[in-house]
């Protein structure tokens, strides 16, 4: 057993409590909390809770006396710590002895909240608010000193080193060996330089148990509470920052922003130093590596202690992410955060290069300085190039060679600080954020073509890096002019010969050619062109350097590379303005759009190409879309798209004209219907198919009156909002008007009727109103979308359809939502309750995005509506509109989409089924992609949970996944993806939903 364990106080709990009763006065029920060295018992008592520390045997008395003495000075500056209380002697401290050792026991205030690591999800405010505090406790404690704090502690940053060698063998992987080995090398290398930072006393221990967050909803969760003194020490200040980070990037994906914000928070109560934030990440490391240590040699000497070792992996997996990272960009990215120019010697670079703009040489002829150039759109959203993303870059080479002749341009050129979509390969991302901001500047021009120095300079990094779509053959040149910091230029796609002409140290004078543009074959892929890159801080690399930056990182990169066109010196007229960003839309928006018209999420997407089930936002972040039915087929599915393109270059017009197309997809359309369903109406929109529904039912039965389920949306006409009631009982509705009468909603989970055989209860109502009422039509969902993803109960389409047609009405089955193959099992969602319809609407998902719908009746309907007032549509049905409908159709049935349906939705049904451990899943129901997973908050009452369906599409979305609400109460997720989605998406939705339940809704 070690020292530590043998010193450790053991008091039972019973003794523990007549402990406090006879010293302090106070009678409270025990109970154990986790500790290291010491022993802590909860009490609670009439007059509140507390806490009975008891150290350990070889804790010295000064030590304990500097922790008191710093809680009450950290509670003088308003800090929230545990207050200490004397005892009934007036003393802060009292002996005990215990198995033949004398332990100095105290008793602090207990500080209700939840500890960090107990919360989730960890956000980015949240991270700043855990800064802020330990930056008010590090700038009380700047004034605080105490003898007692000054001590050899194995926790503390300043004795690292030491702490490491001694704990290093207790770690047996050779891997996090070699962790280690690579702080003690980052450490030694700041030992100058610790030594000149200021030092204070600081807590030393902000961990995720030791920082609390409150317990209670809110919609931005405080910081409430710093406990745990036992770490106190005399060392360098900007180890308590240093700390806070370590244990903040344990729970964070991207431990870099994680970082940041823990320090923006920090520096906004206690300013930093750039020579504290320039050994911070060196710094972590070595707190992330002493957690670990510990913790291995804990278990070792005591293998049955949880407490001891409950950081252990997780400060292995976060310092192999941290150590990843270069130490220069964690500070870049930290003085970013503290509003400093992230790369200190940026400004002054640029601020030389505009200076001497004169004076700098050509590097490609034809100079882009003075030939005609065309700047071309590779950004997502480009028109210019609407396959981007599909293939290749190679493939464009042609096409930019084909551009560049027709606009009679000397040099293409590639836009700095452009979202692309085109980065595709590996080195891109595969896990988290990928890199999407291209950081050069490119120069088409063809293979061959010399490329030369714009001022004297270095070889200082020569490679190949030849991982398809990376740089292939680089070469970065070190400039060091005068009166200016040293920067670097980066030439990446060159031939393969460049490398053979140069060495590293080779000197390159100002116009000199040293290298030459590579061809696709050996540029890693790439149409010819080059690669221009500015670079401020190398962040220790050698022969590359990022040329591609995360969106979330942007400024930081930019700062490393500032516009290569200070070099090549490009007209800025030559550039069209950037794409406006998500701020910049919204407020046109407000500005001129109606604001009835909603936008989706807390924070709006700005999204500018779709693709398959993916959308991608203007920094180029992919969204996987689990809600949009309208791009049935794939968002801009190229057949779809051609089809449409095709057409509308050859003729669009109305249906005064005779034209193939439109007899040809109103029989293939009938085709998928049962009989008799044959004759076709084509119109613009879902609301324009139903209204035309409603015109066709009443011509037939010459009555008005219709019959709708409650809850129902069936369109945005007025006569629609009429039958509506999700619209006329919603918020600005004005109640149910003459001649609608609303059917209870068959909801066999928390409707009227509960359970799978209740068809017939529910179809009773129908039947009560087709009783009383001269009904024209009933008309209903064949699987309810806005009333919540509802699967009606088996039956009750046939046995409601029964009651209304008894009545003399027609039946409308409104398949806006569900129809062409979503539910799988069938085609038309009708079928699957056995149901022929006399009436079916059509819209979303018919066109894939073109604006089409259509109505398919029976004949004798038909002819009921040819009364002699002639019915015309001026788009509906015109020859693009029936390619784009024929085209879909095409893929539906050559890509098997509905038996792709049926196989996906069932798998993604089972797994969201098995998410039914978390207390708010109420209920999992859907039929092929058009499933719904309602929330409740207390699932034997059934009581709904729209906030927590709220933040759960807020996440969602913040973790890349789209879905949305709806149900009556907004506590239903809704999930109706383009039909594409795969079995891999529907894990990914699985899993990430799973992460999400398992979060805190209290810190949306």
């Amino acid at each position: 057993m070690s020292d530590t364990a043998l010193d450790r106080p053991r008091l039972s709990l019973a003794d523990a409590a007549l402990l406090a009763r006879e010293r302090w006065g106070v009678d409270g029920t025990p109970s154990a909390l986790p500790s290291y060295a010491d022993q802590n018992v909860r009490l609670d008592a009439p007059d509140g809770r507390y806490v009975l520390k008891l150290a350990s045997a070889a804790e010295d008395e000064g030590t304990l006396a500097s922790q008191t003495a710093a809680m009450r000075h950290l509670a003088e500056h308003a800090l929230p710590v545990p207050a200490v209380v004397s005892a009934r002697d007036g003393a802060d401290l009292q002996w005990v002895e215990h198995d033949g050792r004398r332990h100095a026991a105290r008793l602090v205030t207990w500080l209700d909240g939840v500890p960090y690591g107990h919360t989730a999800p960890h956000t980015p405010g949240l991270r700043r608010r855990v800064g802020a505090l330990t930056g008010r406790a590090a700038a009380a404690l700047a004034d605080f000193d105490h003898p007692g704090a000054y001590r050899e502690l194995a926790w503390d940053l300043g004795h690292a080193p030491a702490a490491l060698a001694r704990s290093r063998t207790a770690v047996a992987s050779s891997a996090r060996q070699r962790l280690v080995d690579r702080v003690l090398t980052r450490l030694a290398a700041l030992e100058d330089s610790l030594a000149a930072l200021p030092r204070s006393v600081v807590h030393g221990d902000a961990n995720d148990f030791n920082v609390l967050v409150g317990a209670e909803p809110v919609a931005e969760r405080p910081v409430v509470g710093l406990i745990d003194f036992g770490d106190l020490v005399h060392t360098v200040a900007i180890a308590e920052l240093a700390v806070a980070v370590a244990y903040t990037v344990m729970y964070a994906d991207d431990v870099l922003a994680a970082a940041a914000d823990v320090a923006g928070g920090f520096h906004a109560e206690r300013p930093l130093t750039p020579a504290e934030v320039a050994v911070l990440a060196p710094l972590v490391g070595a707190r992330l590596a002493v957690s670990g240590c510990m913790a291995a040699a804990s278990a070792a000497a005591e293998p049955g202690n949880a407490y001891l070792t409950a950081s252990e992996s997780p400060a292995w997996d976060a310092l192999a992410r941290w150590d990843a990272l270069p130490d220069r960009l964690v500070e870049i990215a930290v003085r970013h955060a503290c509003g400093w120019a992230p790369s200190p010697t940026a400004p002054t670079v640029v601020a030389w290069l505009r200076e001497h703009a004169d004076t700098l040489e050509p590097i490609v002829s034809p100079d882009p300085a003075t030939a005609p150039v065309h700047v071309f759109d590779f950004s997502v959203g480009s028109t210019e190039w609407p396959d981007l993303g599909r293939g290749e870059p190679m493939l464009y080479a042609d096409a930019l060679v084909d551009r560049m002749a027709e606009v009679g341009a000397a040099v293409g050129v590639g836009r700095y600080d452009e979202a692309r979509i085109v980065y595709a390969a590996d080195q891109f991302g595969t896990g988290g954020e990928r890199r999407t901001i291209h950081v050069g500047l490119d120069l088409y021009l063809p293979a061959g073509t010399p490329v030369a120095a714009p001022l004297a300079g270095a070889v200082v990094g020569l490679a190949d890096n030849d991982a398809p779509l990376d740089y292939g053959p680089t070469v970065i040149l070190e400039h060091r002019p005068d009166g200016c910091p040293p920067f670097w230029s980066l030439y990446g796609h060159l031939d393969r010969a460049t490398l053979g002409r140069l060495a590293l140290g080779d000197r390159v004078e100002a116009g000199q050619p040293f290298a030459a543009l590579g061809a696709p074959d050996e540029n890693g892929g790439w149409a010819p062109h080059l690669h221009l890159q500015l670079i401020t801080d190398r962040l220790g690399t050698t022969g590359d350097f990022p040329g591609v930056a995360p969106a979330s990182q942007r400024a930081l990169w930019t700062s490393l590379s500032p516009d290569a066109n200070l070099l090549t010196r490009i007209p800025p007229a030559a550039f069209p303005p950037d794409p406006p960003g998500a701020d910049a839309l919204l407020a046109a928006r407000h500005a001129h759009v109606a604001p009835s018209l909603s936008v989706s999420y807390r924070r709006p997407l700005a999204i500018a190409r779709g693709r398959g089930q993916f959308l991608y936002d203007v920094d180029g972040r992919a969204y996987l879309d689990a809600v949009n039915n309208v791009a049935h087929v794939g968002h801009e599915h190229p057949h779809v798209v051609h089809a449409a393109q095709r057409q509308q270059a050859v003729l669009n017009t109305n249906t005064r004209y005779l034209h193939p197309l439109l007899a040809a997809y109103a029989e293939r359309l009938a085709a998928t219907l049962p009989d008799p369903l044959s004759v076709c109406f084509f119109v613009n929109s879902g609301s324009e198919a139903n209204d035309l529904a409603l015109r066709l039912a009443r011509a037939h039965t010459g009555r008005r009156d219709v019959a709708v389920l409650d809850h129902a949306y069936h369109g945005h006409t007025s006569a629609l909002v009429d039958i509506s009631p999700y619209k006329f009982d919603g918020r600005g509705g004005r109640g149910r008007p003459p001649g609608t009468h609303v059917a209870l909603l068959p909801d066999p989970y928390r409707g009227r009727y509960r359970g799978p055989d209740t068809a017939g209860q529910y179809a009773a109502h129908v039947r009560e109103i087709a009783e009383r009422e001269p009904l024209a039509a009933f008309v209903a969902e064949s699987v309810p979308g806005v009333a919540g993803q509802i699967v009606l109960p088996d039956g009750f389409l046939a046995q409601a359809y029964a009651h209304a047609r008894t009545s003399g009405a027609v039946c409308i089955a409104d398949e806006v939502q569900v129809g062409f193959g979503r539910v799988g099992s069938a085609f038309w969602a009708f079928e699957t309750q056995g149901v022929v319809p006399d009436i079916v609407t059509m819209g979303k998902p018919i066109g894939n995005g073109h604006p089409l719908a259509a109505v398919v009746t029976t004949p004798a309907i038909a002819v009921s509506f040819a009364n002699g007032m002639e019915y015309f549509n001026t788009f509906g049905g015109n020859p693009v509109s029936c390619a784009v409908g024929l085209a879909v159709l095409d893929v539906i049935e050559g890509e098997g989409l509905q038996a792709h349906a049926l196989a996906v939705g069932d798998r993604l049904l089972a797994g969201l089924r098995e998410l039914a451990h978390h207390p708010a899943v109420g209920d999992v129901r859907g039929m092929g992609l058009f499933i719904g997973v309602e929330l409740v908050a207390d699932r034997a009452a059934r009581t709904p949970a729209p906030a927590i369906a709220s933040y759960v599409a807020e996440r969602m979305r913040d973790a890349g996944i789209l879905v949305s609400t709806d149900g009556p109460d907004r506590n239903v997720i809704k999930l109706k993806p383009p039909m594409v989605f795969s079995a891999a998406d529907a894990d990914r939705l699985v899993a990430t939903l799973d992460r999400v339940l398992a979060e805190d809704p209290a810190q949306a």
